[in-house]
C-alpha cells in the first residue's frame, strides 16, 4: 500500500502475535498498532505479525534475533466508497440509503457470498483486489440498484449509483385536504400482482421504483382502490 493516499493508510491495523495457541486455542496477542508504518521491541523469537486492511489482511511468520529487522507485508487491497443520487444528481437522504457489497463470482448455487451488509454511503470500505457486486438500496422496498465494480490494489475507487425512484405517502380521507383515517390497513401492488409494500396506520411512507402500480386500502370493512404512477425524483402525497 506504498502508494495508497491517506484515507487508506488510516484503515491499516497490525498485530503481532505468539504462533503457539493457548489452551483456549486461541494465539497470545502480543501487541497492535495502527498506520501504514510502525516499529514493535519484541524479544528474539518466533512470531506471526498480521496486518489488517478491513475485510483485507496479509499473515507473516517472522523469526527475530537480536539485531533489529525490517519485514515489508504487501497488502494486495484497496478502498471502495459508494454512493447513490436520483435522477439529475439530486441527492438521497443517508439514512434511506445502504449498500451491500457481495463476490463478484456465484456459486454453485447461483448465490453470491455476502462480504459487507449496510454499509452506509460515503464510507470507505477495505477490501481485496477484485471485482465484487454491489447492491443499493433506497429505502426498504423495491427501490434498488445493482453493479459489478473494481477494486483496484492502493486505490480507492469511488462509485455513485443512480436510482429511478420516489418517496410516497397514502393516506385515506373522507374528502380532499381532509384528516387522513387511522387503522387504515394498506396493501400497494406492482402490475404483477406482488405486494410491494403492506402496513397499517393512517399514513403509509416508502419508497418506490418508478413505473405503475395500485393502493388497496381498508377501513372499517370498507375497500378503496386506485391505480397510480411513480415518476422517478417526483416525491408525492
Amino acid at each position: 500500500l506504498a502508494e495508497a493516499d491517506d484515507l487508506l493508510r488510516e484503515g491499516l491495523v497490525w498485530r503481532i502475535f505468539k504462533p503457539d495457541p493457548n489452551d483456549d486455542g486461541k494465539l497470545p496477542l502480543i501487541a497492535t498498532a495502527n498506520g501504514g508504518t510502525t516499529r514493535f521491541a519484541l524479544e528474539p523469537g518466533s512470531y506471526l505479525v498480521h496486518a489488517a486492511f478491513g475485510r483485507a489482511g496479509i499473515t507473516k511468520r517472522i523469526s527475530l534475533s537480536a539485531d533489529n529487522r525490517e519485514e515489508v507485508l504487501v497488502l494486495d487491497a484497496g478502498g471502495l466508497k459508494l454512493n447513490a443520487v436520483l435522477s439529475g444528481g439530486v441527492r438521497i437522504p443517508r439514512d434511506k440509503l445502504r449498500f451491500s457489497v457481495y463476490s463478484g463470482e456465484e456459486e454453485a448455487d447461483g448465490e453470491r457470498a455476502l462480504i459487507l451488509p449496510d454499509a452506509k454511503p460515503e464510507d470507505i470500505i477495505r477490501l481485496n483486489s477484485g471485482t465484487y457486486h454491489i447492491v443499493s438500496n433506497y429505502g426498504a422496498e423495491n427501490a434498488i440498484i445493482r453493479a459489478d465494480l473494481r477494486v483496484e490494489a492502493g486505490k480507492l475507487t469511488e462509485a455513485t449509483v443512480e436510482h429511478k425512484a420516489a418517496e410516497l405517502t397514502l393516506k385515506l380521507v373522507r374528502e380532499a385536504g381532509g384528516e387522513a383515517l387511522a387503522d387504515t390497513a394498506w396493501s400497494v401492488i406492482n402490475p404483477s400482482g406482488e405486494v410491494i409494500k403492506e402496513s397499517v396506520g393512517a399514513f403509509s411512507s416508502m419508497v418506490l421504483a418508478e413505473g405503475d402500480y395500485t393502493v388497496i386500502a381498508k377501513n372499517k370493512d370498507k375497500l378503496f382502490q386506485r391505480d397510480f404512477t411513480v415518476v422517478a425524483g417526483k416525491n408525492q402525497d
